[in-house]
C-alpha cells in the first residue's frame, strides 16, 4: 500500500510539473525542446539570409538575432530609412561583421516585375542565398460583409502572390544550381485558426500554408527545407498599418499599449531563429491563451469551434488581439 501511495504521489507530481511547464510556455512543445536542447542561432553563422519585411516588427527582431549570430544579411522592405537604421544596429551588434555583410535591397513585394532584378542583385553581392525568410505582409481589421473585393485582392497581392513569386525565383536558382536551400515563412496563428473581423488576412495566411505544404513535398528530395512560423500577437506596427474594409483605409492610431499581452519582436525573432537553425517544419510562437487555443484546434477541432463561436464576440476578439 505504501509503495502504491508513493507511485501515485510521484505520478501526480509529474503531471503537476508538466502542466506548470506547459502553461508557462510561449511556444509549442517541439520548439521549446529545440530551444533547450537543439542548435542555437550561431549554427547560422556565415549563412546568407534574405529577410523581407525587415524594416520593423518580427523581421527587424530576427535581423538583430541573426546579426549577433554572425549571419550575412539581406534586408528588404519598402521603408529604406528604417532599413538603414536596422542595418546600422545589426553591424553594431556584432563587431566581426563587415559593412559588406549586411546588404539593403529595398523594394515593394507586390512589384513582381522587379523581383528577378532583386534576386540578381543579391547573388551578385553574396554569390549565394542560403535562406529566404518571407516575412513581408499586412494585417486587416474589418467585418466580412464590409470588405470590398479590391481590399481582398490588395491583401493577397501583399501577403501571398508577391511572396510566392519571389519564392519561385529563389527556388529556381537553387534547383538550377543543384543547391540546398531553406524557405522560411512568417504565417500567423490565423493560418491555423479562423479569426473573426480579419477574414481576408486569415484567408491569406491559410493560402500560405497550402502553397508551402505543397512546396515542402515537391522540393524535399531536391534538398529544400520549409519552415512555417505561426506567431501570435507581437509588439509591432502591424495595427497602424492594418487595412480596413475600404480601399485606401488603414487602422492607424498609436499602436499597441505597453501593457498589452503580446510578445516582443526580439523574443519572437529569437524563437524563429531557433526554428530555422533546427529546420523545424512548423512552429507556434505565442503565449497562452492563444497557444492553448492552437492545441485545442489541432486535437479537438469540433469542440473548440463550438466554444469559440459562442465566446469570441467582437469586443472580446478586439481586446485579445489589439489590447
Amino acid at each position: 500500500m505504501f509503495v502504491a501511495l508513493i507511485a501515485i504521489a510521484s505520478l501526480i507530481t509529474v503531471v503537476v510539473v508538466l502542466l506548470y511547464l506547459f502553461f508557462t510556455l510561449d511556444c509549442d512543445v517541439t520548439l521549446f525542446v529545440a530551444e533547450k536542447f537543439g542548435k542555437k542561432p550561431n549554427a547560422l553563422k556565415n549563412k546568407v539570409v534574405w529577410i523581407t519585411g525587415a524594416s520593423s516588427g518580427i523581421g527587424e527582431g530576427l535581423a538583430y538575432i541573426l546579426a549577433a549570430a554572425g549571419s550575412k544579411l539581406v534586408l528588404s522592405g519598402t521603408n529604406e530609412s528604417n532599413l538603414n537604421q536596422v542595418r546600422r544596429k545589426c553591424l553594431e551588434s556584432n563587431p566581426i561583421l563587415e559593412d559588406s555583410d549586411v546588404l539593403i535591397v529595398p523594394f515593394n513585394i507586390t512589384h513582381c516585375d522587379k523581383h528577378k532584378d532583386k534576386v540578381k542583385e543579391v547573388l551578385q553581392h553574396f554569390k549565394k542565398i542560403d535562406i529566404l525568410v518571407n516575412n513581408a505582409g499586412k494585417s486587416q481589421r474589418a467585418s466580412f460583409e464590409e470588405i470590398d473585393l479590391e481590399v481582398d485582392k490588395e491583401l493577397f497581392d501583399i501577403n501571398v502572390f508577391g511572396l510566392i513569386n519571389l519564392t519561385r525565383l529563389v527556388a529556381k536558382y537553387w534547383y538550377e544550381s543543384n543547391l540546398k536551400g531553406h524557405l522560411v515563412v512568417t504565417s500567423s496563428l490565423t493560418g491555423k485558426v479562423g479569426v473573426p473581423y480579419s477574414a481576408t488576412y486569415t484567408a491569406s495566411k491559410h493560402a500560405l500554408h497550402g502553397y508551402f505544404e505543397a512546396i515542402r513535398l515537391e522540393s524535399f528530395c531536391k534538398g529544400i527545407c520549409v519552415t512555417l512560423v505561426c506567431p501570435g500577437p507581437v509588439f509591432s506596427a502591424v495595427l497602424q498599418n492594418a487595412l480596413k474594409g475600404k480601399k485606401g483605409e488603414v487602422v492607424g492610431g498609436s499602436g499597441h499599449s505597453a501593457d498589452s499581452k503580446r510578445m516582443t519582436a526580439q523574443r519572437c525573432g529569437y524563437l524563429m531563429s531557433i526554428a530555422i537553425a533546427n529546420k523545424l517544419d512548423e512552429v507556434w510562437v505565442t503565449e497562452h491563451p492563444y497557444l492553448l487555443m492552437l492545441y485545442a484546434m489541432q486535437y479537438f477541432p469540433s469542440i473548440t469551434r463550438f466554444i469559440l463561436c459562442r465566446f469570441l464576440t467582437k469586443e472580446r476578439i478586439s481586446k485579445m488581439r489589439d489590447g
